[in-house]
């Protein structure tokens, strides 16, 4: 996280993003890097087409770096969801300049549905709304994480 922080350019959002098989959750900062709002989910078609409206998404919010949520194993291993990720933001990165950083995002998911269903969210709602929902808390663990750098 140190060399994410780093290598954010000043005054500029940050995207969370919550990768999953079928869809990508989309959540952003505000410029102040102080709280993480849900934005809408992507349908993975193939990584070309995913890419380009993550990047036109970004280009549009001005978005500074990117945070992706890494789905380790309940033991803190890395299996092949991790590997997976990795290899997203290896080609993610081939497509921008931005810095792009990983958040451990065990429980991300049990912790959106929990603020839904504590919000009374319908269950189709929920569906609907569950994996950018997501991408909000993995981006929040690393806004407040990035706080704790900035203050030294």
């Amino acid at each position: 996280m140190t060399e994410f922080a780093a290598a954010l350019p000043p005054m500029r959002a940050v995207a969370g993003l919550d990768l999953g098989e079928k869809t990508i959750g989309v959540a952003v900062s505000d410029r102040m890097l102080s709280i993480a709002s849900p934005l809408q989910t992507i349908r993975r078609k193939k990584f070309g087409l995913d890419a380009a409206a993550l990047l036109e998404i970004l280009d549009a919010r001005e978005i500074g770096g990117i945070i992706l949520g890494l789905p380790r194993n309940m033991d803190g291993s890395e299996g092949p969801r991790c590997q997976s990720t990795r290899a997203f933001a290896r080609n993610l990165s081939r497509l921008t300049e931005r810095p792009i950083g990983f958040w451990d995002e065990r429980l991300s998911t049990v912790a959106a549905e929990r603020a839904l269903l504590e919000a009374d969210t319908s269950r189709r709602r929920r569906a609907e709304v569950i994996d950018h929902v997501a991408a909000g808390v993995i981006l929040q663990g690393a806004l407040d994480r990035l706080a704790v750098l900035r203050r030294g």
